[in-house]
């Protein structure tokens, strides 16, 4: 069937994090994540994974999948997982690989909506950001929607900042869409991140509370 909205993370959480209140609202949407691929086996335990609680071995993308799972599953959204790594396990893929693969899937699954990450601060986050911005470019027809990265979107001038520099790529914004804080629904999808909210609360890190602020959703004009 073909779903109303297919949103852009790029980790497992960013969606959740960022517009989980919006998926809940279309049920049936479709999440898909970009770098869920595994590292290459035998590499080194990185500190992102040591600090969210794994040990060297373990399957880091699959338990995180398996939470992703979890956190849709409550909302009423489905994932499909890319094989793309990580920025913290290798070389990034191309801006036009990304596009490729995403633009694969939109015309297999013909969404009336997307939604993306505005693309702030995390190299990840700016390399979706920008694959989405080639597919508007490229002139794929949808409802385009942009969310506010959880956790990036409190550094000072980081959201207006991006927002001019879509503006000079070609991408205007109309005055963003500003939610309540989050229901009870998005609460217990965040809960299911248990390994990234523990990354996020190790010394020296931001902590997770960003993730209950109110989602704030920007437009993109026709």
């Amino acid at each position: 069937m073909r779903p109303d909205v297919l949103a852009i993370s790029p980790h497992c959480d960013d969606a959740v994090f960022g517009c989980g209140d919006r998926l809940a609202a279309r049920p049936g949407a479709v999440v898909v994540t970009l770098f869920a691929g595994r590292p290459v086996a035998g590499d080194a335990l990185t500190p992102w994974d040591a600090a969210a609680g794994f040990a060297p071995g373990d399957d880091v993308i699959g338990a995180r999948r398996a939470e992703d799972r979890a956190a849709l599953a409550v909302l009423g959204a489905l994932p499909v997982w890319m094989d793309f790594r990580d920025a913290q396990y290798g070389p990034s893929p191309a801006v036009d690989t990304l596009a490729s693969a995403l633009g694969d899937l939109v015309a297999q699954l013909r969404p009336h909506t997307i939604v993306a990450p505005l693309g702030l601060f995390h190299s990840d986050h700016r390399l979706a950001s920008r694959a989405a911005v080639a597919l508007v470019r490229h002139g794929l027809t949808a409802r385009w929607l942009w969310y506010e990265d959880a956790i990036y979107r409190r550094l000072p001038g980081l959201v207006a900042e991006r927002v001019h520099q879509l503006a000079r790529d070609g991408v205007h914004l109309r005055r963003p869409e500003r939610g309540a804080s989050a229901s009870a629904r998005k609460r217990w999808a965040v809960r299911c991140y248990r390994s990234q909210l523990r990354a996020l609360a190790a010394p020296g890190r931001p902590g997770g509370d960003d993730a209950f602020a109110a989602e704030v959703l920007w437009r993109s004009e026709r």
